[in-house]
């Protein structure tokens, strides 16, 4: 993630995934990338093109434990955390399943 002040405004940009926003402070921007982030990973769910769009991107799949890292105040300014409204339906995996 990237911030630079543009004028009166603060641009923040993924370029990861080619996405972008703006605030009128730096925290105002922060969020609405977080929000922008959202909304387009829900928009390429629903049209059936996430996985396409992030492995285009770059990504690659990683295993759980893999992938669980921990937060706190100690990431690096350009890192942002991106809630992503998801659920495992785990009927469809049981070996996911812990006792």
């Amino acid at each position: 993630m990237e911030i630079k002040k543009k004028g009166k405004w603060f641009i923040a940009n993924c370029p990861v995934v080619d996405v972008c926003s703006q605030g009128t402070t730096e925290d105002q921007a922060r969020k609405n990338l977080t929000d922008a982030l959202i909304l387009f990973f829900m928009s390429c769910y629903e049209r059936g093109t996430l996985d396409a769009v992030l492995r285009n991107c770059g990504f690659i799949p990683a295993a759980l434990d893999e992938a669980t890292t921990e937060t706190g105040n100690n990431e690096p300014d350009n890192f942002i955390d991106v809630p992503l409204p998801f659920m495992i339906d785990q009927t469809k995996h049981s070996k996911w399943r812990h006792a």
